[in-house]
């Protein structure tokens, strides 16, 4: 009896082992199946952006040239030899300040003998004069005659015209000798010294002896196409049209200024208008002869929808947008550009502002793409 009892309890020990190790086989199985089974696809990486909110200008674009709004060559009234320079090559100056000294001894000299002249002509008319008013009381007398006061008349007469002569040699010696000291005319900024002190010049000389340029304020003169006329004369009306002056890398900004000439003439060879703007320029950024890129800025768009200009792409049926959806898929979706400018894309129909679009990595999406967003590549430092 107790030998059957004892392959009973050994059977069903050996019945729990074998069931105990077919359920542990079995989710061993089913957690191997489960590792090795497909997961989803990865997205495909892209960089995201948003859709944004910006106000941007509509602006027309030239080439200009910057011009001094004043230049004046300064110029001997007299001649004689230079004997003082009084300034620096390239300083700023003021209207009225000292340039240079011409020897003044001979134009002080003929002064002088101007008014030694005077003198000499005003003593004989007190004398003329005197003469006259004895003989015009002796006439009734008979002592004189009338014809003696006549020609006593017409002598205080010619004495009269010497001295008016005499003030005019004066005012004529006085104005030379004012010439010998030469000032600035306007204020400005001095080019380069031609005439070096010691030197003889003449008022005939054909050059000059140094330049003065105004830059502040300055003028930028630039043309556009005639075809933008019309929309020009449309917005000056309104209010003085903002121009911007940029380097030769059309991103430096140099200067802000307000249109002040529309030319009056159409250039028929070209087809362009000449405009001509003025800037304040207190710093200095911009210089006569200098080339320039300038915007015209017609009006600034409020709070349109902007993206990075690389956003858009071109296509078979024109241009279109990623837009990435919630669940991370992409949707192609057809855009209106308004304008593509310093990289930003103005966007007139399609996209709404806060919506998520794909802003590098679009070439290998399609529509229903799934996507993976990477963060934005870093500049490495310099």
């Amino acid at each position: 009896m107790r030998k059957l009892v004892g392959v009973a309890v050994v059977a069903v020990a050996f019945a729990v082992a074998t069931a105990s190790y077919g359920l542990h086989d079995l989710w061993s199985d089913a957690a191997a199946a489960e590792r090795h089974a497909p997961g989803p696809p990865p997205g495909i990486p892209v960089t995201a952006g948003k859709v944004v909110a910006a106000d941007e200008p509509d602006f027309l674009t030239g080439i200009g040239s910057v011009q001094a709004y004043n230049t004046v060559t300064i110029k001997s009234r007299v001649d004689g030899q230079i004997v003082a320079v009084n300034f620096k090559e390239g300083q700023e100056i003021k209207a009225g300040d000292a340039l240079f000294q011409i020897d003044p001894r001979p134009y002080q000299a003929t002064l002088e003998v101007a008014q030694a002249n005077k003198a000499k002509d005003e003593a004989g008319l007190a004398s003329a004069q005197a003469d006259l008013g004895r003989y015009t009381a002796l006439v009734g007398s008979g002592y004189q005659s009338r014809q003696s006061v006549d020609q006593q008349k017409a002598t205080v007469l010619q004495l009269q015209a010497a001295l008016k002569s005499d003030q005019a040699q004066i005012d004529a010696a006085q104005l030379n000798l004012n010439f010998c000291d030469i000032r600035a005319p306007i204020s400005g900024r001095l080019g380069v010294r031609l005439v070096d002190i010691g030197n003889m010049v003449h008022a005939a000389d054909p050059g000059g002896l140094v330049t003065i340029t105004q830059t502040k304020p300055i003028f930028v003169t630039f043309t556009l196409p005639q075809n933008e006329l019309h929309k020009i004369h449309e917005k000056q009306v309104l209010a003085p049209l903002t121009t911007i002056a940029y380097g030769d890398d059309d991103v430096t900004k140099l200067g802000e200024g307000k249109l002040a000439v529309i030319d009056n003439t159409i250039d028929p060879s070209s087809g362009t208008i000449r405009l001509k703007s003025a800037f304040a320029n207190l710093d200095e950024r911009l210089w006569p002869g200098e080339f320039v890129n300038v915007r015209l800025i017609l009006r600034i768009r409020k709070g349109v929808p902007v993206v990075p200009a690389e956003t858009v792409q071109e296509g078979e049926d024109g241009k279109y947008v990623y837009v990435i959806k919630p669940d991370n898929t992409v949707e192609r979706r057809k855009v209106a550009v308004a304008s593509v400018q310093d990289g930003v894309a103005i966007i007139a129909k399609g996209l709404k502002i806060g919506e998520s679009v794909v802003v590098q990595g679009q070439y290998r999406l399609v529509d229903g793409s799934h996507v993976q967003i990477r963060p934005p590549a870093t500049k490495a430092a310099s």
